[in-house]
Order: C-alpha cells, then structure tokens, then sequence
C-alpha cells in the first residue's frame, strides 16, 4: 500500500510531462524540495532579451524562470521545475537548456534600463497574459522579432556571434553552485555506473547542439 502514492504519482507525472522532459525529472524521497516562494498576486514577468522566450520574475531576489510551459528555479545546486509558480516542485535532473542563453548580469541591465547601450524598456507582463500567449509567441518568438525585447535601436547578432556569446556564458555559468553541483552528480554517477561500451558517435559542440534547437 506504501508504494501506491509514489506510483501514482509517476502516472501523473507521465501524463502531464513532455517525453522530452520526462527523463530529467526524479521523484525522490532524500532530495528537499525548495522554501516556497510567497507571493501576494500571481506574479509579472519580463522577457529577457537575447533569450527565446525566457522570462524571470523581477521583483524577487530568488531566480525564478518561465520557459516553454514550465517555471524553473535553482536551489541549494539543484534544479526544480513545475507546471505551477508557488507549488508542486519536482527535481530536475540536468541544467536546463534555456539557462545559458540568459545573460548573467540581466538584474543589473533590468535595473539600470540598459540593455549594452540601449534604453531596455522592459514590459511587465501578467500571469494571466503569460499563460493566455506564450504558446503562440514562443512559435513566432514574438519578443525577438515583434517587440526587440523592448530594447531601442536593437539590432540582431549574428548567429555565429549568438553561439559564441552562449558558449561564454556556459563557461561563465560554470562557476555558479547550480550548474556545479549537476556536473558533480553526473560525474558520481558515472562512476557507480563504472565503464561502458559505447559505439563511437561524433561528439557535437555546445554551438552546434544550440545551433539544431534553434531550427
């Protein structure tokens, strides 16, 4: 009888979660769940620029991120995700994609209205507002080509350029306890799993993988 709420549970879970994401996300009863966050509304977000179809909640000093359908935080090194803002955290088990696209400084861009000399006229944007349109602006990336993020006189980058900026800031990520603590976890778990006999596959760089989830 124990083993019927954790099954349950993984069902839900099945249903609701994207294949895709379904095997990054542990259920486990030793990881802590993160401190919630309380809010007195639901909260607003902003785009980031440069980023597709990322938005942070600005208003908290706790990284809180919405990305194709799902809120995201960091907590104590590990990654959470959920379907919810304030509830229902699961872990997730990898560095989430989207994470380096984001430019490690955007709090002090955020507050200084300066997005690398332009004016960044960040909109505020509402949950419900959020929950009505991101489907349809993360397939159009609508705050890339409709709005420029709300940076005056944005020009885009090269593609080239976009991949080497998010290959810095993956290095400069690399310092930080969340992204640390998956690569340290990764490496453990390697070596439980001991040496495997793999067929040689030619390795991608970080480029060319964001390069294909781009397209």
């Amino acid at each position: 009888m124990k083993k019927l709420p954790l099954a349950l549970i993984i069902l839900a879970l099945a249903i609701a979660v994207p294949i895709p994401t379904m095997a990054d996300v542990n259920i486990s009863i030793g990881f802590p769940l993160p401190p919630p966050v309380v809010y007195a509304a639901p909260p607003e977000v902003i785009a980031v620029p440069e980023a597709h179809e990322v938005y942070v909640v600005p208003d908290i000093n706790v990284d809180i991120f919405f990305w194709n359908g799902w809120w995201w935080r960091p907590w104590e090194g590990r990654w959470y995700c959920s379907r919810y803002y304030n509830r229902g955290w699961v872990y997730y088990g990898s560095v989430p994609f989207f994470y380096y696209d984001i430019d490690p400084e955007w709090r002090g861009h955020y507050r200084d209205h300066n997005w690398y000399g332009h004016r960044w006229n960040s909109e505020r944007i509402s949950h419900d507002r959020l929950q009505k349109n991101w489907k349809n602006w993360y397939a159009d990336r609508y705050w890339e080509k409709q709005r420029s993020w709300g940076v005056e006189n944005y020009r885009a980058r090269p593609q080239k350029q976009i991949q080497e900026l998010r290959y810095q800031r993956e290095k400069q990520y690399q310092q930080r306890p969340e992204v640390q603590r998956y690569q340290q976890q990764s490496q453990a778990q390697q070596r439980q799993r001991g040496p495997q006999v793999r067929q040689p596959q030619q390795r991608q760089s970080p480029q060319q993988q964001h390069s294909q989830h781009w397209r």
